[in-house]
């Protein structure tokens, strides 16, 4: 496991330990490895930083497969690729779903175009290219039968260090009205960190190679079920108010960041985030737990922090401002929640980080 320690890293490191497989993970050693690994210490961004890997001969230093979240410039998945393809078996690069040119439509597959100019070899570039960049990586080194990329949408679950899932709990915990984005019925798509990291142990199982779209079917939850399991879960004296997507993008605020998980119905960024035709995965073993144990086991990692949850550095911190959501809960924007004027493109971003 090159990483380990964040978020899907580290609930792929422990759904393996968990299943009694012996890991090695290489990361920078800032944070308490899970309990039963082998711990190398290397920054793959630093010259040499792959040294500990270079010096595992024989036995100790062959591995049945590789597991890779890495998500900046794809160089570093390039020199980790090279050094490990007759090392080990197979290599998984958990990359994105933003690796499709924009805008993909609702129910696209592995199969759609993908987004031009991606580089193995780049410094870095922006998120999709660089994640692109990664799977090229992997399959160059690999090849096409020995590499598993694997398409990421939104990931939750405990560990989140992204903010969203967090985000939407605190808020609610809070309580007293809360901004609720609709409609409420409208479906969504994502994958919990645990479910995506039991598939990924079961496609190195079976082998698989080549790219699958990983998140939930289509609908397997929606924003209404999401914030009822918030409210339930952490008891609060939050009433949700549902509000009208023309009203919530008319007061400015900026879908999927400012309030997060959500995006407009009808917009194409709701076609590519929660559009997503995710049956290759599911035909191979994709089994998707209710939203509310999601919202549940994620609530209870946060009461065991004791405080805020974690936030990646390069990521710029999500949620809604309270003058501002309690400007607009002020003007009484509410209606029957029936979608957005059909006139008008409710997407404000036209390509927002589709992954964690």
């Amino acid at each position: 496991m090159l990483g380990g320690s964040d978020f899907a890293g580290r609930a792929v490191v422990e759904a393996a330990v968990g299943r009694g497989w012996d890991v090695t993970v290489l990361n920078r050693g800032r944070r308490t490895p899970v309990p039963g690994v082998r711990s190398l210490i290397g920054d793959r961004t630093a010259p040499d930083g792959l040294a500990a890997l270079a010096a595992h001969d024989g036995e100790d230093g062959e591995w049945d497969a590789v597991v890779d979240t890495w998500s900046a410039a794809p160089r570093p998945v390039r020199d980790a690729a090279r050094l490990l393809r007759d090392r080990a078996g197979r290599y998984v690069y958990v990359s994105s779903c933003s690796v499709y040119a924009w805008a993909p439509p609702a129910g696209y597959t592995e199969e759609a175009p993908l987004v031009e100019g991606a580089d193995p070899d780049a410094d870095g570039t922006d998120y999709a290219r660089d994640k692109l960049g990664g799977e090229l990586a992997a399959t160059d080194a690999f090849g096409s039968d020995r590499a598993l990329l694997v398409r990421s949408g939104l990931i939750l679950g405990p560990y989140e260090n992204i903010g969203r899932l967090p985000w939407w709990l605190d808020r609610i915990a809070r309580g007293g009205p809360v901004l609720a984005p609709g409609p409420r019925d409208l479906p969504l798509q994502y994958v919990d960190v645990r479910d995506l990291s039991e598939w990924i142990l079961g496609a190195v199982e079976r082998e698989l190679s080549g790219p699958y779209n990983l998140m939930s079917p289509q609908g397997h939850a929606t924003m209404g079920s999401l914030l009822d399991a918030c409210v339930g879960v952490t008891g609060a004296d939050a009433e949700l108010r549902w509000t009208d997507p023309r009203a919530v993008l008319a007061a400015g605020i900026e879908p999927w960041t400012q309030l997060p998980v959500w995006v407009p119905p009808g917009s194409e960024a709701h076609d590519a985030l929660h559009g997503a035709d995710v049956s290759r995965a599911v035909a191979t073993g994709l089994r998707c737990r209710p939203v509310a144990e999601t919202v549940a086991d994620t609530w209870g990692w946060l009461r065991e922090l004791g405080g805020s949850a974690p936030q990646r550095p390069d990521r710029p911190p999500v949620g809604l401002d309270p003058e501002v959501e309690a400007k607009v809960l002020g003007a009484g924007a509410r209606s029957d929640l029936s979608g957005p004027d059909p006139d008008r493109d409710p997407g404000h971003d036209p390509s927002p980080d589709r992954d964690s």
